[in-house]
């Protein structure tokens, strides 16, 4: 049987190179994106490794374009990985200048795109499946000018709790995991500042997830994961 994954924001930083690393462990790799460009080079990339990923233009905000995206897997007959890697930041400003329509569109890219999408697959993953959410050391300690992408983690934390809880008696593993620091285009917004050299490559960063994904047991379901002080056991 082939293997399936879908990976959200599956087009740039650490959700290309899951994306990448899983269709080398042989899985169909469905890809989201918001922009064609990213879209467009992904499916380069993955073509000339002879990688068998599928970009789609989609934004888990959309619950129409997350209906399509569960048709598509049910198509395909089945999930066995889907990784929450979408996510927006949003301005680093205090709550008090937070512009409301604002704070509401990241909490529906972070929080209701993971909640609506799950909830639409749910039917469609296999026995054994992982679920994994990217969360963030601001989704357990609160800082301040962090706004609504730390309310956002808080809430994706509590989410995957209660999915690791419900899922559970299904055969399917969650899982949250908390990348740190990394060279990526939302860390050079948070930090403009912050010299990208010193970072780590999300390249260089998959392992505690490709653990969680394929190797880790039933035993494991709901880990929290801080990927940098993450060693194979």
């Amino acid at each position: 049987m082939n293997r399936i994954a879908l990976i959200t924001g599956g087009t740039r930083g650490l959700g290309r190179a899951l994306s990448l690393d899983l269709a080398r462990q042989g899985f169909t790799v469905f890809a989201t994106g918001r922009t064609r460009r990213t879209l467009e080079v992904l499916a380069a990339d993955a073509a000339a490794e002879g990688l068998d990923v599928r970009p789609l233009l989609a934004d888990v905000a959309d619950q129409e374009a997350n209906a399509a995206l569960a048709e598509t897997v049910r198509a395909a007959g089945g999930l066995d990985v889907l990784v929450h890697n979408a996510s927006v930041l949003g301005p680093r400003v205090a709550l008090a200048d937070y512009p409301a329509d604002v704070f509401r569109a990241v909490l529906d890219t972070n929080v209701f795109g993971p909640f609506d999408l799950t909830r639409r697959l749910r039917p469609l993953l296999r026995p054994n499946a992982a679920v994994l959410f990217l969360t963030s050391g601001v989704g357990v300690v609160g800082k301040a000018g962090w706004g609504a992408y730390s309310v956002s983690k808080f809430a994706l934390e509590g989410l995957a709790q209660i999915e690791a809880e419900e899922l559970r008696s299904a055969g399917v593993r969650v899982f949250t995991v908390d990348p740190g620091s990394m060279r990526t285009d939302m860390r050079a917004l948070a930090y403009p500042d912050e010299d990208p050299s010193a970072l780590r490559r999300p390249e260089d960063n998959t392992a505690p997830f490709l653990w969680a994904l394929l190797e880790a047991g039933p035993e494991h379901t709901g880990t929290r994961i801080k990927a940098q002080a993450w060693t194979a056991a």
